[in-house]
Formats: C-alpha cells, structure tokens, sequence
C-alpha cells in the first residue's frame, strides 16, 4: 500500500522516455510509481513499483492517473489535456524533458496544442517532433529532484 504521507510519482508510460530516470529518483528516495499504460509493460524491479494496466480506449490510462493523482504527487506526462487535468487536481506535473506545466501556463499550453493540431489537419504542419537528448534528460533529472524536494515540502 502506498504511503499517503510521501508524494508519489504518476508516470503515463506508453510513450514516456524518461522511465528509468523516474525509478532511481524514487528508489533514492523512497517514493512509490504507478506506471500507468494501456498495454503490459515490464516491470521495473522494486518494491514501491506499481505497473497498472488499464483498459483499451482513449484516455484510460489518463483518466486512471487524474483520478488518483493529488496534491503532494507527481506527475510525468507529455500529455497536455492531462497535465490540466492534474494541475487541477493541485499534482506537480512535468514533461519529459523536464519543463514543469503550471496554472499560469497551461491555458497557453492547451491552445498551443489545438492550433498545432488544426495546422497539421490542413496540412499547413508536417508535425515535426524534435528528438529527445542526453540535455532533455538531464534536465528532466534536475527537474524531478526539485519537484520531489517541493513536493516533500507540502
């Protein structure tokens, strides 16, 4: 059972690069992680490790990780409409390259999200994604640890 008095580390897994850099900043702290997918994944060794497995459909996994995700955890998505949905929900939320989403900035984050969608419809965008670097997960290490350290601190 999770310990309600520590944050604890929601990660959307399916896609995230960054899953073994949330293991060793939990194992040295000792905090539990739900990885949360839609499909099995192995499981990553550790006792406070937690491999959930939701259902097909579209938001499963999201909607599995809003409904328990509170305001002393963590969680890591590149998902924008769940990272509002946990800063709802008062979580800390990071991307996987380490930029926090926060109140000031997620309307300008989901807007952004739309516009890119409606000009790769119309064929306006290619939907370039940049690749993700030994820097992008150097700061996602950096940001996490800080993120743990406020987390600890509510």
């Amino acid at each position: 059972m999770p310990d309600t008095s520590e944050p604890a580390l929601y990660v959307d897994a399916d896609a995230c690069p960054v899953k073994d850099e949330v293991l060793r900043v939990a194992m040295r702290h000792k905090l539990d992680v739900f990885m949360v997918s839609n499909a099995y994944m192995r499981k990553a060794k550790g006792p406070r490790v937690h491999g959930i497995v939701v259902p097909e459909g579209a938001d499963a996994a999201d909607n599995w990780i809003a409904d328990h995700a509170g305001p002393s955890d963590i969680v890591i998505t590149s998902d924008i409409p769940l990272a509002a949905r946990c800063i709802d929900n008062k979580s800390l939320v990071l991307g996987p390259t380490g930029k926090p989403f926060t109140p000031d900035g997620i309307g300008m984050a989901l807007a952004m999200r739309d516009l890119n969608q409606h000009l790769r419809e119309t064929g306006e965008s290619k939907g370039y994604n940049a690749s993700f670097t030994k820097k992008d997960r150097s700061q996602f290490l950096q940001a996490l640890e800080a993120a743990v350290q406020k987390a600890k601190r509510r």
